[in-house]
C-alpha cells in the first residue's frame, strides 16, 4: 500500500485501532498485511491508513457504514487473527468507531525540474 487512503466525501465511518505489540511478534506483519487484504474484500470497505513505530501502531480502517464494520468483525479469517492478537502479539489496544463528518487534506504539487533554474545572475 501506498499513500494515504482516498476516501469519499463524508459521512463515512472510521475504525481507529492503536496498539502496543508484546516482544513476540513473529507473524504479525504477515498476518496484519493479510488483515488489510482481507478488509478490502469487504463490501463497504473504503480505504486503510496505518503506521507503527517500535512502541504503538495506529491503524485507521474507512468504512461506507456501521454494517460494514460490523460486515468485517465478523468475518471468520478476521475473528481467528484477533484471538492471536489478544493471545499473542498485543500488549494492550484500544479500538473507537468514529463518524466522519469533515475530511480535508493536502497534496503537494510536483516540482516541474524545467521550471527551476540553477543559473546565477
Amino acid at each position: 500500500m501506498g499513500g494515504l487512503a482516498a476516501t469519499p466525501q463524508p459521512p463515512y465511518f472510521a475504525v481507529i485501532f492503536a496498539s502496543t505489540t508484546t516482544e513476540d511478534t513473529a507473524g504479525y506483519a504477515e498476518a496484519a498485511d493479510r488483515m488489510i487484504e482481507l478488509a478490502a474484500s469487504v463490501p463497504g470497505f473504503l480505504g486503510v491508513d496505518s503506521a507503527r513505530d517500535a512502541e504503538v501502531g495506529i491503524t485507521v480502517s474507512y468504512w461506507e457504514s456501521e454494517d460494514a464494520i460490523a460486515r468485517w468483525k465478523a468475518d471468520a479469517e478476521h475473528t481467528v487473527v484477533r484471538e492471536s492478537g489478544r493471545t499473542r502479539w498485543y500488549s494492550a489496544y484500544e479500538l473507537r468507531v468514529a463518524r466522519v463528518e469533515r475530511a480535508y487534506g493536502f497534496t503537494r504539487s510536483p516540482v516541474d525540474p524545467r521550471s527551476c533554474s540553477t543559473e546565477t545572475t
